[in-house]
């Protein structure tokens, strides 16, 4: 009857034993690190883009433990009662509270219609008013450029000459066709090159680039099809939410109205 009791009595420990593994990841001196606390960890780097795996757990577990021996020793080492130390602690707790506090406001008080479409007008004023389609073709010499001028003077076809000598293989099979395109979308000195073009004609010396020479056609020239505020806004709304400058602006605002309220004597 007795080792039938003693058993009992193992097998009870050890389930014991299994269910606070099951609620801890790890004692470190005696001490439980929550394996709650590890969730949270994961769920935030996998939120901030890490992948969950084995692997990452593994990383958390063990950050955790180390940032328990090394808290466990400056509290032996009898920091966490310095004077100093406490300040510290204390001007942290503060600046993460007044960033959360300064979030949580953000989000309740988002821009106007007002400051964004002063952001709508400035954005407009930066963008292109017209598009250009394009032919090209690309080699790798400046020779082999001239060569293909000299071509393209005697009657040769442009499209047929891309499709054989282009270095550019997303347009190369199309016949050097670039389609639709802002000037802002090229390296400088070919957008350059291709503005100054008449439609219909192509350059008759060789634009250089970072990726080789180039023989521009200008096909067609059309004025830009802008966002209007509306279709944009979703856009501009995410866009000064996240800018320093509107952030400020919009926290110095919420200050200026809770130093109002306050009773400072």
């Amino acid at each position: 009857m007795k080792l039938i009791f003693v058993r009992a009595a193992m097998l009870a420990a050890l389930f014991a034993c299994g269910s606070a593994f099951a609620q801890n990841i790890a004692v470190v001196n005696n001490k439980p690190i929550p394996k709650a606390k590890a969730d949270e960890m994961v769920a935030e780097l996998v939120k901030a883009g890490k992948t969950d795996s084995p692997e990452l757990e593994q990383a958390v577990r063990e950050r955790l433990i180390t940032g328990e021996i090394l808290m466990q020793e400056a509290d032996k080492e009898g920091l966490t009662t310095n004077p100093d130390v406490q300040l510290q602690i204390e001007q942290a707790r503060q600046q993460v509270l007044i960033g959360a506090l300064a979030q949580a406001y953000f989000k309740t008080h988002p821009p106007t219609d007002d400051q964004m479409h002063a952001e709508y007008d400035q954005i407009v004023k930066t963008l292109p008013t017209k598009e250009y389609h394009a032919h090209h073709i690309l080699v790798d010499t400046e020779a082999a450029a001239n060569a293909i001028i000299a071509k393209l003077k005697a009657g040769g076809n442009f499209e047929d000459i891309a499709k054989a000598q282009s270095k550019d293989p997303g347009s190369a099979p199309g016949g050097g066709d670039l389609g639709w395109n802002s000037p802002a979308a090229f390296d400088k000195t070919f957008s350059d090159a291709m503005v100054k073009l008449q439609k219909g004609k192509y350059s008759t010396t060789p634009v250089k680039t970072s990726f080789g020479y180039h023989i521009i056609r200008l096909d067609d020239t059309r004025d830009a099809k802008l966002p209007t505020f509306d279709e944009a806004k979703p856009q501009i709304s995410q866009l000064m939410l996240q800018d320093q400058k509107w952030q400020e602006e919009e926290f110095k605002a919420m200050l200026a109205e809770l130093r109002a309220k306050a009773k400072v004597e």
